[in-house]
Order: structure tokens, then sequence, then C-alpha cells
């Protein structure tokens, strides 16, 4: 976004606009949809995912898939790092409540596993990121360059389970120190986030209580080891890979 003043009428158009669909995407296991949201300040596309939509998970609870593609942006844009396009809820989606996110127009077959060596150098604060937010599906199709190459992650329904769950194919850092310049955002993050302010409200408004609890921990392990992390016991890639 190039200005302060463009993500919020971002924000507003995708927050009370009118919504058109436009199509469904075929790929994915949930029900997603691009839409075409119009409001007074202008139109733009964006992806809908109605809870009606979400599949069964044994692990994640049902229904809650939405609200953690809102926490990820807020997380996104607490920490300044700017990588998942604005998002929010909305009760009023043609199939119902859901998540409504800006469609981010970049290439999708260019994606991870064809970027180049310079272009994975520039990753390490989006594998910081999924650390953060214990992403547990991090594809190589999850993350986009935009033509004026701007970094953007998305599809973050799977993170944010209090039991460390990071799943990515973005395991290139591993063991690597961490920039200064990132474990200062999220010293400041993890301050923001440990007070009783609006920050840590608006999380407990999308997210449960250990959930909150548990990203503080995790920001919390990030600054005391100070270094990318290794893939854990069990499945540390996700399925499938793109």
């Amino acid at each position: 976004m190039s200005s302060p003043a463009s993500v919020d009428t971002i924000l507003a158009t995708l927050s009370s606009g009118t919504i058109h669909l436009e199509g469904r995407f075929l790929w994915g296991s949930n029900y997603t949809f691009l839409v075409r949201v119009a409001g007074d300040r202008g139109e733009l596309k964006a992806v809908y995912k109605p809870l009606r939509g979400e599949m069964p998970l044994w692990d994640f609870p049902p229904g809650t898939l939405a609200a953690r593609e809102v926490a990820a942006y807020l997380t996104s844009q607490a920490l300044g790092w700017d990588f998942v396009p604005p998002t929010v809820l909305r009760a009023d989606g043609p199939a119902g409540p859901g998540s409504l996110q800006l469609f981010v127009d970049a290439d999708p077959e260019h994606h991870y596993f064809i970027f180049t060596a310079e272009e994975k150098g520039h990753l390490g604060p989006a594998v910081a990121f999924d650390a953060l937010v214990n992403n547990a599906d991090r594809k190589a199709g999850h993350v986009l360059l935009a033509p004026d190459g701007h970094l953007w992650l998305i599809d973050h329904g799977l993170c944010f389970h209090a039991e460390d769950k990071l799943r990515t194919v973005i395991w290139d850092f591993a063991g690597e120190p961490i920039p200064e310049s990132l474990l200062q955002d999220v010293r400041r993050f993890l301050e923001r986030l440990s007070g009783d302010g609006e920050l840590r409200a608006r999380f407990r408004a999308l997210l449960d209580g250990d959930e909150v609890l548990a990203m503080a921990a995790r920001a919390e392990r990030l600054l005391s080891q100070r270094r990318f992390p290794y893939p854990g016991p069990g499945r540390p890639y996700p399925w499938p890979p793109v």
C-alpha cells in the first residue's frame, strides 16, 4: 500500500462496500470466491472465504479460520511488516459471515519453488512471521511477488494454534541469526501484546485466550534464541507443498 490513507480507504470499502460474486477459486479444500466490492470511495477485487465453506479439521475449531485470517493481517500491521493484504470480517457476505481480503494482483505461477536465489534471500522476515503466528500451512503458492516487487503472504486460516504446528516449505534460514531489526520489531510487538491495551483486546476478539498467550510465548522464544527455527518433530512440511 502506498500510504496509510490508501489502506484506510481499502479497509473502509472491504468493511462496508457491496459485495458482488465474480467466481470461485477451484484450488484448495475450502470454498473461496473472487468478489468485487463497490463502495463510496471506489471498487476493488477481494477474496471472500465464508465460514460455511470451511472443511472440518481435527485440530482447529470449526468456524474460526476467517478470524485467523484477520488476526494474521493484524499481526503483520502491528509488526510494521505489511505482508498480509488488508483483511476484514464481514457478517453479510453472499454466503454468510466470512473473511474478505484484498485481492493481490500477482502471478500465481511465480511462487517460492521457482524464486531465484536472490528472491529467496529476502524471505527471512516471512520466516520470522510464520514462526510468530505458528503457521501450519505455508505452501509455496502462499508466497507471492507483486509486479512492483512487494512480497505478499496469503492464506492464514491455519495459524495461531496454541500448540506448536509450524509447517512450511521455507526452511532455508533454519539456525541462522535473526537480523536485529526484525528482533526489535518483535520486541515492540510483544510489549504491546503483553499490556492491557487496544492490540491485546483486538486479538482477544479474534482468538482464544490461550492462543494469544501462546503467541506471546513464541515471540519471547524468538527474542531469546535469536535464530530462525529448525524443523520440529513430526511433519514440518505442508501438504500439498504448493
